[in-house]
């Protein structure tokens, strides 16, 4: 499947732009890892893209991801890529073994507080977020709450990158595209 395809399909199933943007970062994120590990841009890309893809249709953790993989192999998603995806969930069971798994658990996370981090800057650009931001933002407990920043810890260890300097991989990745994910700061 080839991010055209996989876009279609992330549009059939998702209305809610945030929830769109969210896995353009991942992808992006992806992407870049990727290039870094030696893997297949184009497949990891894919995996980032369609990672929640059923989140809207299946917003239970008894339900997601494990309910949106049939409807992956039935469109003819790799199986690289579905596995993947299972992966990334800790409830499932599936392990983590790949590369590709790895990166894609360590970069879910983190987009969600990258992104929080960027909308209570005035600018509400993450071209404007550092690392020094994000660390404090980081210490805070109360913000961005829901974001599991064990999470993040356990990602990065998976992917063989310490801490900062994955969340400054996952930074420059999504300041990339930073118009794409709706953050490249108020006109």
């Amino acid at each position: 499947m080839d991010r055209q395809a996989a876009l279609e399909l992330v549009h059939e199933f998702v209305s809610n732009r945030n929830l769109v943007r969210h896995m353009l970062a991942v992808e992006a994120s992806m992407v870049d890892y990727a290039e870094r590990l030696g893997g297949d841009p184009e497949l990891w890309g894919v995996a980032g893209l369609l990672h929640d893809f059923d989140w809207e249709i299946h917003p239970t953790l008894e339900e997601h991801p494990q309910l949106g993989a049939p409807i992956l192999r039935d469109r003819g998603v790799p199986e690289p890529i579905v596995e993947c995806i299972l992966s990334h969930a800790e409830h499932t069971g599936v392990p983590r073994i790949t590369p590709m798994q790895h990166a894609l658990f360590a970069c879910d996370e983190i987009t969600g507080l990258l992104t929080a981090v960027a909308l209570v800057r005035p600018s509400r650009s993450i071209l404007d977020v550092n690392l020094k931001s994000v660390r404090k933002k980081w210490k805070d407990a109360r913000f961005a709450a829901n974001v599991k920043r064990q999470d993040i810890d356990l990602g990065s260890a998976e992917l063989g990158i310490e801490l900062w300097e994955h969340v400054g991989n996952v930074l420059a990745s999504m300041q990339r595209i930073a118009p794409d994910l709706g953050l490249a700061g108020e006109a």
